[in-house]
């Protein structure tokens, strides 16, 4: 199979379908900035495409990325942000391993201990209990962590969960792009493919933390899952 095929129905081929996507759940654009840059290299469409395509395969593309994640440490950090979404106010809860890598955020309507059953369900469903668990000191978190993951320490120190509040920022820097959120599934699909992607292209290469030489190797390896992902494009 080639980047230069079309997926079925689709007349551009995967590549430019598979960079528009990357550049918009990457960087901090809006679909007409994308439209604009893919202008630049002389590929003409609509706004409204790439906000299709970005629809459309982002759930491809969080499966692929999933089957290449590394295996998160035994430490997770757990917090929760408001976020106001058409003029509703919504909660983000989000979990992070001690590097930094996202395991997984879900959008609900309360910050209570069923929320925090919810979400802390969803994660133990896919990965193992950890060994330690930090958060914030919201009381919704106690009992269920107690029951839920019996042998994990949870510490709610301050200023100990600092590695989550810094995994947040791309969330805001992304909402002063778009101006506002207009759904709570978009938001949903737009935020969990965001961390993924961040997970490779950004923790893994780590540009703070590693050299020139294994910045490259790293970016290399995750250009590669994206560009498996794409090709699978014209199976799906």
């Amino acid at each position: 199979m080639s980047l230069t095929k079309a997926p079925k129905r689709h007349r551009f081929p995967v590549s430019i379908i598979s960079q528009a996507v990357w550049l918009y759940y990457r960087f901090n654009l809006s679909y007409r900035d994308v439209q604009e840059q893919l202008a630049f290299r002389g590929i003409i469409l609509s706004h409204e495409t790439v906000r299709k395509w970005c629809t459309k395969f982002a759930l491809h593309f969080i499966d692929v990325i999933k089957k290449h994640e590394r295996k998160p440490s035994d430490k997770w950090h757990l917090d929760e942000m408001a976020l106001k979404i058409n003029g509703e106010v919504f909660v983000l809860w989000r979990a992070v391993d001690s590097d930094g890598i996202e395991l997984d955020i879900f959008l609900q309507k309360h910050r209570n201990k069923k929320s925090a059953i919810r979400f802390l369900s969803r994660l133990l469903g896919t990965y193992p209990a950890p060994r330690v668990i930090v958060t914030d000191k919201l009381k919704s978190y106690v009992k269920p962590i107690q029951f839920m993951c019996r042998k994990a320490d949870h510490r709610t120190h301050k200023r100990l969960n600092n590695r989550i509040e810094n995994a947040h920022q791309p969330t805001r820097r992304k909402e002063k792009c778009l101006i506002k959120f207009k759904s709570a599934p978009g938001v949903q699909r737009l935020l969990s493919l965001m961390g993924k992607v961040r997970n490779i292209f950004s923790v893994e290469v780590s540009r703070y933390k590693n050299k020139a030489p294994d910045q490259r190797f790293a970016f290399a390896a995750a250009k590669t899952i994206w560009l498996e992902a794409a090709l699978e494009l014209l199976s799906v």
